[in-house]
């Protein structure tokens, strides 16, 4: 039986404007009170943003059939998606003003499979350390139980934003 699903998003381009206009929380902060658009991929797939602080994240997402690969479970780049953005944001939620970032390296584990059954899941980001130009940040999958789905760490590089 053939299924479909439809989802909408905001214009990728406001968003992109406001980085680096704040500090990396004040931008993470903007898009969870819905003032800056999210970006297109959340709404792809259907994970949000749902905690920010300094240095720490949480994405969630209701994993579903149309998440699966060939062989009944959520597919690993789905995991890896919500990884690196974890990862990602909380490293961007320690930038200054005028300052962005771009992921360097993931690396991810996965540890047990996910299904449609597993429920809402939990990606959990923070920084592990960070430095003048590099950051490392690790990110967790839970589920309801608090059982880690899959672990990752990822390097990222802070570089200046040109400015307008």
């Amino acid at each position: 039986m053939e299924r479909s699903r439809t989802y909408t998003w905001e214009d990728p381009a406001i968003s992109a404007a406001a980085v680096g206009q704040g500090s990396g929380l004040e931008f993470l902060r903007e898009i969870l009170a819905g003032r800056v658009p999210a970006a297109p991929i959340g709404a792809m797939l259907g994970f949000a943003l749902e905690e920010v602080e300094h240095g720490r994240v949480v994405f969630s997402l209701e994993p579903g059939e149309d998440h699966y690969n060939p062989i009944g479970s959520v597919h690993g780049g789905i995991f890896a998606t919500m990884l690196d953005s974890a990862a990602g944001c909380a490293v961007h939620s320690t930038l200054p003003r005028g300052t962005g970032y771009t992921s360097l390296d993931l690396t991810v584990k996965f540890l047990r499979p996910i299904t449609a059954d597993t429920g809402k899941v939990h990606a959990v980001g923070r920084v592990v350390n960070s430095g003048r130009r590099t950051a490392l940040a690790e990110a967790q999958l839970f589920d309801a139980a608090d059982r880690l789905l899959a672990h990752a760490t990822s390097t990222c590089m802070m570089l200046p934003l040109p400015t307008a």
